[in-house]
């Protein structure tokens, strides 16, 4: 299935941007309408926000239960300054936290290449800067050259993202952006120095996940709810599988659901994901509400 070619601008003002989230103001609003999925979600200032299709940066201001957290700043930091700076937005002035954007020249030209639009009304997008080749609204197909110049494929090669497939992405194109990690890590660039998901970390306080280690967002976004929520990391695992997540595990071509691996043992803090955030591809979870995991996370039972 072809992409939509969908042309416009960057937006960062008035926003909390990170290194994977940014504001876009299509040229023509209603290219948006001819993309799959969900209903698109767009503000008083015709805005959408985007979320990019196969990665996942650090976390620079998680609003979770008990109140906004983040991931090491440095790298979540630098992946949001990477952003900004390939998307052409400068002289940022920020709030005191750090976190808004009061002032930017933005509005800068850009483009993207959607096929659908995700349950929380965001188009699920390669992001590209500049004006596109194609027409506004024509169809293409995404092949592993295009791909090298988004800043999807960017983030990943700079250490500054980790990997985070889900189902509606290609086969081809997971396998580059796969490539781009492995290389990454094997380089020690970026975060990965102080990548602990897979290699494991003990989780004796909230302060170890957001200012020591290095983990996949996905993983600290539910380690966190879960250690605010109870005041301890013990018992992480068997609360993650009450609300069972479906996955695909590429190393043994198997579906199961993410708790299998994540590594706990019972009464300890020692937690590990038992595979690379690449070998994974994650269900899209369609028909589940948006905070299913958060609310399981603070001890609330699921039905199914």
């Amino acid at each position: 299935m072809p992409f939509v070619v969908i042309r416009g601008h960057f937006h960062a003002q008035g926003y909390s941007p990170d290194g994977d989230s940014l504001r876009f103001a299509p040229e023509q609003p209603d290219l948006l309408q001819r993309l799959g999925g969900f209903r698109i979600r767009v503000n008083a200032r015709g805005h959408v926000q985007l979320r990019m299709e196969g990665i996942d940066t650090l976390e620079t201001h998680y609003a979770g239960p008990g109140g906004v957290r983040h991931q090491p700043r440095t790298w979540a930091d630098a992946a949001r300054m990477k952003l900004l700076d390939f998307a052409g937005i400068t002289d940022v002035e920020w709030d005191v936290a750090g976190n808004t954007v009061l002032a930017a020249q933005d509005g800068t030209p850009g483009y993207i290449l959607s096929r659908t639009i995700e349950k929380n009304g965001r188009p699920v997008a390669f992001v590209y800067a500049g004006t596109s080749p194609e027409a506004d609204g024509v169809e293409v197909f995404l092949d592993p050259d295009r791909l090298q110049q988004s800043y999807n494929q960017l983030a990943l090669r700079t250490g500054l993202a980790y990997p985070t497939f889900y189902t509606g992405l290609f086969r081809d194109l997971r396998d580059v952006m796969a490539e781009a990690s492995t290389d990454a890590r094997a380089a020690g660039i970026g975060l990965w120095p102080l990548d602990a998901t897979s290699s494991g970390f003990d989780a004796t306080s909230l302060a170890v996940i957001t200012n020591q280690v290095c983990l996949l967002p996905k993983l600290f976004r539910r380690l966190s709810d879960y250690m605010v929520s109870t005041g301890s990391a013990v018992g992480f695992k068997p609360r993650l599988s009450q609300a069972p997540e479906p996955v695909l595990d590429l190393v043994e071509q198997n579906f199961t659901h993410w708790d299998t691996f994540v590594e706990q043992a019972e009464g300890g803090t020692q937690i590990r994901l038992t595979r690379l955030p690449e070998q994974l591809v994650f269900d899209e979870m369609q028909n589940q509400p948006a905070n299913r995991f958060t609310a399981v996370m603070e001890g609330e039972a699921v039905t199914s």
